[in-house]
């Protein structure tokens, strides 16, 4: 066992003793040619640092695995990881399978296209001027959550020009990719 540390907002370093589930989202792996990360690549380095019951999905950097360590603790050990293997420091937002489930049945737009509308997932909450900062909106609905940013792409995400400069910060995934990364952990 670790000796705990000093515990910080969102878990310690420390081992939390059972095994929990967790959720971890990349940013900016494989989207649009950058950030290449083969998912065996991803799979390996989480084996590394000692998870169990990796899985990936799709090719942009989702993997749910168990570990008895805190969540700043894993995070840690993923971010570590990445950085070595991409030579930069490498984004992670970690879930864990009840803040997927409470993320999920928060989304403001339930009658909406699963695939129109996304979550960005941030690893604070979203500033207060989140909807005062938008830029070039159009028809996009946008709401927020405890650590998230639920849009609605209306007409889609392709021709939207939206900015969401608190999103920076973040990393989107679709609804249709949040439900199967739930679906994933409970297994």
């Amino acid at each position: 066992m670790a000796t705990p540390v000093t515990p910080s907002r969102h878990g310690s370093n420390a081992y939390a003793g059972a095994m929990e589930t967790y959720i971890a989202l990349l940013r900016a792996v494989n989207v649009g040619g950058t950030g290449k990360l083969p998912m065996a690549e991803l799979r390996a380095m989480c084996e590394d640092a000692g998870f169990r019951d990796v899985r990936t999905y799709i090719a942009s950097g989702n993997v749910v695995f168990r570990s008895a360590k805190r969540a700043a603790g894993v995070k840690a050990a993923l971010e570590q990881r990445l950085a070595a293997y991409a030579g930069k420091p490498v984004g992670v937002v970690l879930r864990q399978h009840a803040e997927l489930l409470r993320a999920l049945a928060a989304q403001p737009f339930a009658s909406a296209a699963p695939n129109r509308v996304v979550v960005i997932f941030l690893d604070e909450p979203p500033p207060a001027d989140t909807l005062a900062t938008l830029r070039h909106q159009r028809d996009e609905q946008v709401a927020l959550g405890e650590r998230e940013i639920y849009v609605h792409y209306g007409d889609g995400m392709a021709d939207s020009r939206l900015v969401i400069p608190a999103a920076r910060a973040g990393t989107a995934r679709n609804l249709n990719t949040v439900a199967k990364l739930i679906g994933m952990a409970a297994e």
